[in-house]
């Protein structure tokens, strides 16, 4: 014999309240009612064994709780701590998130916004440059779903954005190894740098300009955005004249790590290194890297807060935020000789 379904009728009576009650409670809205009541519900919600019907309350609310994150590099310990933050505020609100995981693909990205949309969740936090305008416009916008835009893509006037100040951050790493004598800097970045990494090199070339040295100063070396590609770059920076290299992401400095190493060079006595986002690996490789401190997972909480907020009221005004970095001091920069000083 089948089983009958429990349902919010049977939580009502259980616990000796209205349907409306429990539903409201089950729903997330507990602070409108007093503890006791809230308990009374819960514990016939377990008691009986109630799950809810989520497809049915999708057709009547038009909400799904859940939210969609595209992100380009999960492996990339910075997307581990964002996801981090984005879920202490979603799960605390009764929402669930899908991650999508592009693999720094840009055809997975547009097909995975277009099948995010069509599985209708509430919202959406692009944390990937390599989406298009043209498909958020037609996925996004045009249909009225609330997203926002994160760190590495410009939000271009149409959708919430929050990001870090990563000129600020790209100056703070070039006075840091200006201060400290180096005239000749590799800077390691992404091919096809995303906007946030542009932002990083222009204020880097920004304190050259401070310290009235020439953007000739500087070797670029444009790589993939990894650890291997930061450990390819090194045989050009051997054949150069640079005492420095700034790595554009903390990943990339692990892998020029490994390659110094391999050709029996030392940090920071023979080069001075420098990255950028503060993931844990930094206190635990020897020496200690000195990087440019993004707040990622603070980046996680307040992207989750915007949407969550978009998500309740469409009609305002769009919101940009920008987070403070800091430079984190170790092991891995040294003072030389400068006429800069």
């Amino acid at each position: 014999m089948k089983k009958k379904k429990i349902t919010i009728k049977d939580v009502a009576k259980h616990s000796g309240v209205s349907i409306a009650t429990v539903s409201l409670i089950l729903n997330g809205n507990e602070e409108k009612f007093s503890a006791k009541t809230v308990e009374k519900v819960l514990a016939s919600k377990d008691i009986l064994g109630y799950q809810p019907d989520y497809v049915a309350r999708q057709m009547i609310t038009k909400e799904t709780k859940t939210i969609g994150v595209l992100v380009p590099d999960i492996t990339n310990p910075f997307f581990n701590t964002l996801m981090r933050g984005i879920e202490d505020v979603l799960y605390k609100q009764n929402f669930v998130t899908i991650l999508c995981n592009a693999d720094s693909d840009h055809q997975k990205e547009i097909e995975y916004l277009a099948e995010l949309a069509r599985r209708g969740v509430d919202g959406f936090i692009i944390a990937t440059s390599a989406v298009s305008t043209t498909a958020i416009n037609e996925n996004l916008k045009k249909q009225n779903r609330p997203f926002i835009v994160l760190d590495q893509k410009k939000a271009e006037g149409f959708s919430d954005a929050i990001s870090t100040d990563d000129f600020r951050g790209g100056y703070l790493a070039g006075t840091h190894l200006l201060h400290l004598g180096h005239q000749s800097i590799a800077l390691v970045y992404p091919q096809n740098p995303p906007e946030n990494v542009y932002r990083r090199i222009e204020g880097f070339k920004h304190a050259l300009d401070f310290y009235q040295l020439s953007h000739d100063n500087l070797l670029l070396l444009p790589t993939h955005f990894s650890k291997n590609g930061g450990y390819q770059v090194v045989p050009t920076i051997l054949n150069s004249s640079a005492t420095a290299i700034f790595a554009l992401n903390d990943e990339l400095a692990f892998g020029i790590y490994r390659g110094l190493e391999e050709h029996g060079k030392k940090i920071p006595e023979d080069y001075s290194v420098i990255g950028y986002d503060n993931v844990d690996m930094c206190e635990y490789v020897k020496p200690k890297l000195t990087t440019i401190a993004q707040p990622i997972f603070e980046l996680g909480q307040s992207a989750a807060q915007l949407l969550l907020a978009r998500i309740q009221s469409p009609e305002k005004e769009w919101s940009e935020k920008l987070l403070p970095v800091e430079l984190k001091k170790r092991a891995s920069t040294k003072r030389v000789s400068s006429i800069c000083e």
